[in-house]
């Protein structure tokens, strides 16, 4: 680059041998690309659907919202006075978070399970709109708390409404037989499973009445779709007999066959049937018939869940063998039936409450530990293939603080819903159960990203995977993107 007095020659630069241009002119050339570009993302911004700038600019101000650690620390509250008799005969010692969150007395009751006056209700306009609050009561359209415990959401593209189907336990919580198991919403396994911690609840049960459905356009606001699959008053043969069990339902769409078929938990009172049901409806919001119960692939089967992967081939996956390990296989082309093939993964982990999806070719699964009632820790796994083997990635929940870590922030994982507009974006979506009264059992969504890498090294190769770590953010007060009900 070679410059010439000023007085004598006009400034001017070397382009390429040869050839010179007007400084003036590169700098026009390069105002003239600036107006250019700005005009393109005016257009862009105007054109595109759903005020498609604003959200793209508007997703990244999120992430950093939701991975912001959020920590939560409770006080413990003052030790009961007690007599001096009482205390020299038991010295007293201090109570642990989980068991006053298992304890109905507690004064701290109110942190676990808020009261009504401060529920997310959507009739009510004020600056917590679309705001979710995890734990606190959720009410639909119409006023009442939303019953779909233990369920899974469909988004209908027919329809463009998403679907949220659940266990409605709408009924009195109470001991079913002195010495049963757990039962209501988790279940599985042997009772000396479910008092690892001591404070167990055994026999805990609600009557059938059957499953929920509650449809919603913006993930928020749940009209009541009423009893989609009813349970059976009188006949004590049937399935659906209102002293079973009927949990875990989760419903898929078949566009070969224009079904929504429904797969779901069933049991007897014992837990011993430990059988999956299968129920279709030509609409999402039913009325849906049910067809019949059975052990797939021949095994026992508890907490269970679906899954439908890219190419439409649809998945059963489920905790057997005393819930020491999970089966996954697919369903056939009806989704009505197990295929022959079965794999048999994280065997010996004791895992339950599996939530499965689907992130840039690598499958993900959140699971739970099985300590009936009592919260335990969550457990990421990955895998490459869905039928495995599948790694144990760690424990994905992230904030609060240790104690709500450990506990899945006192809830048990149920599903999780991909966001596609919001890349590497779910919802995780898990269950606070109250095993006092079951019908108060409060649902807890949660961010979920996965990005970053992974804490934990592979189990069956060296050093660590190339997939992405998988984070749950604890967060007492978040929301969706702005304008997120606009997308859909």
């Amino acid at each position: 680059m070679r410059f010439k007095n000023k007085s004598r020659n006009p400034t001017t630069i070397r382009c390429y041998p040869g050839r010179r241009c007007s400084f003036s002119v590169l700098l026009w050339s390069l105002v003239s690309c600036l107006l250019l570009l700005n005009l393109y993302c005016f257009i862009f911004e105007k054109n595109a659907p759903h005020g498609g700038a604003h959200l793209h600019i508007n997703q990244h101000q999120h992430f950093r919202e939701v991975e912001e650690v959020e920590e939560d620390n409770i006080q413990m509250p003052p030790p009961r006075k007690r007599s001096a008799r009482a205390a020299k005969r038991k010295p007293k010692r201090p109570t642990t978070l989980i068991e006053e969150f298992l304890d109905e007395s507690s004064q701290l009751r109110h942190v676990f399970f808020p009261g009504q006056r401060t529920a997310i209700d959507p009739r009510r306009s004020s600056n917590d709109t679309y705001y979710y609050y995890p734990g606190r009561m959720w009410l639909d359209t119409e006023g009442n708390p939303i019953q779909v415990h233990g369920g899974g959401i469909l988004h209908d593209q027919r329809t463009k409404m998403y679907y949220w189907y659940g266990e409605y336990k709408d009924g009195p919580t109470y001991h079913a037989h002195k010495n049963g198991a757990a039962r209501g919403g988790r279940n599985g396994g042997t009772c000396l499973e479910y008092c690892v911690i001591k404070m167990c609840h055994k026999g805990l049960k609600v009557d059938i009445i059957g499953v929920g459905c509650y449809s919603s356009k913006d993930l928020w606001t749940w009209k009541n779709e009423g009893i989609v699959l009813a349970a059976e008053e009188h006949n004590e043969t049937h399935d659906l007999y209102k002293l079973n069990v009927l949990e875990r339902p989760k419903v898929i769409y078949n566009e070969k066959t224009g079904k929504y078929v429904m797969w779901m938990h069933i049991d007897d009172t014992n837990y011993t049937k430990a059988s999956t049901g299968v129920a279709i409806s030509d609409l999402p919001t039913g009325p849906f018939n049910y067809l019949y119960s059975k052990r797939p692939h021949g095994y026992e089967s508890r907490d269970m869940t679906l899954f439908k992967d890219d190419d439409d081939v649809a998945y059963l996956v489920y905790s057997s063998e005393d819930n020491s390990e999970l089966h996954i296989g697919p369903l056939n082309e009806e989704y009505m039936d197990v295929t022959q093939s079965m794999r048999r993964i994280l065997v010996g982990q004791h895992r339950e409450a599996p939530a499965l999806f689907k992130h840039e070719g690598t499958y993900y699964m959140i699971t739970s530990g099985c300590t009936g009632w009592v919260p335990n820790e969550a457990l990421a796994h990955a895998a490459e293939s869905i039928m495995g083997p599948w790694e144990t990635i760690g424990n994905p929940c992230i904030g609060g603080n240790k104690v709500f870590r450990e506990t899945t922030f006192f809830a048990q994982s149920t599903f999780v819903l991909p966001l596609p507009e919001l890349h590497g974006s779910f919802i995780f979506m898990a269950d606070r159960w109250n095993p006092a009264d079951l019908k108060d059992s409060r649902y807890v969504w949660l961010p979920l990203r996965v990005s970053g890498p992974v804490d934990q090294p592979l189990q069956y190769n060296f050093g660590f995977p190339l997939w992405s770590r998988v984070s749950v953010y604890w967060h007492k007060r978040w929301r969706l993107p702005y304008r997120w009900q606009e997308i859909n």
